[in-house]
């Protein structure tokens, strides 16, 4: 279990990283670009990767409790899950 936690948080964490270094790189890309728009623009952007980080590290240590605090229950919904899923795309074949 903990490989797996450990891995969707590297993963979550991958993606936000990712999508912080492309926003940074918008931002350093306008930087030479003047306006009041411009600035505000690129002031919102650094300020959503931030919040978005910020809430996707906080997820993913929230369902990282959730899954420790019931394994069971977590074993169990993820197989239903899966069942289901599987079950559906069985039948579109």
């Amino acid at each position: 279990m903990t490989t797996m936690n450990k891995h969707t948080r590297t993963s979550t964490a991958n993606d936000v990283g990712t999508l912080a270094e492309d926003a940074r790189e918008l931002i350093s890309a306008t930087a030479d670009l003047t306006g009041e728009k411009i600035a505000a623009a690129r002031e919102r952007l650094t300020e959503a990767v931030e919040a978005a980080r910020d809430r996707a590290l906080e997820a993913a240590k929230t369902t990282d409790k959730a899954i420790r605090s019931n394994p069971y229950q977590s074993v169990a919904i993820a197989f239903g899950v899966g069942a289901i899923a599987g079950y559906f795309l069985a039948k579109r074949k």
